[in-house]
This record gives structure tokens, C-alpha cells and sequence, in this order.
């Protein structure tokens, strides 16, 4: 059976205590996500710069003016590669599969 590829979208604002952990959850998945959307919504602590030195290959950081976490949302949405798509909070986790 072929694996569905997907998209993680993850809204991001001022949330540098729990990127690093929240991208590390996603990466060690049984599934591993095809394509990681991170929005940046105008964040002003250190947030997107952890996202970019920890040089994850298959994660995108994709800026924009503070708008909100729907807004954001809607922005991974179009920016999304595939089809199927998963959304999950900059300070939350998923659990091992």
C-alpha cells in the first residue's frame, strides 16, 4: 500500500519555548509528515530562528504580517503541497505512533 503523503501546517507566534519540541514530535513519527508548513504570524521572539537552525529538511518557514491563527492557518492551507493536510499548535505535540 502506498503511503498518503501530507502536509503539516503549524501556526507560529512567539511560541520559542515549544517549537523545537513540537517539530520533534512530528519528525518522529512512524509516518513522517511529506511536507512541515511553519507560519510564521508576525512573531517577535526567536521562535522562527529556532525553526531555521534546526535545518529540518522537509520543513518550510513561510513569514507574514501578524493576522491571527485562522488567517495562518489558511495561509498553510494554499501553501500546502498535498492534498491532505494535518494542523497541529506551535506549543502542542503528537504522541508516538
Amino acid at each position: 500500500m502506498d503511503k498518503i503523503k501530507f502536509t503539516v501546517v503549524i501556526p507560529l507566534y512567539n511560541k520559542e519555548k515549544h517549537i523545537l519540541r513540537t517539530l520533534d514530535s512530528i519528525t518522529s513519527q512512524k509516518y513522517p509528515a511529506a511536507e512541515i508548513l511553519i507560519i510564521d504570524d508576525g512573531s517577535t521572539d526567536e521562535g522562527p530562528a529556532l525553526v531555521e537552525k534546526a535545518n529540518i529538511e522537509n520543513v518550510r518557514l513561510i513569514s507574514q504580517q501578524n493576522q491571527g491563527v485562522s488567517a495562518a492557518r489558511n495561509r498553510g492551507i494554499a501553501e500546502a503541497s498535498f492534498e491532505h493536510i494535518a494542523f497541529l499548535d506551535a506549543d502542542d505535540q503528537w504522541l508516538p505512533l
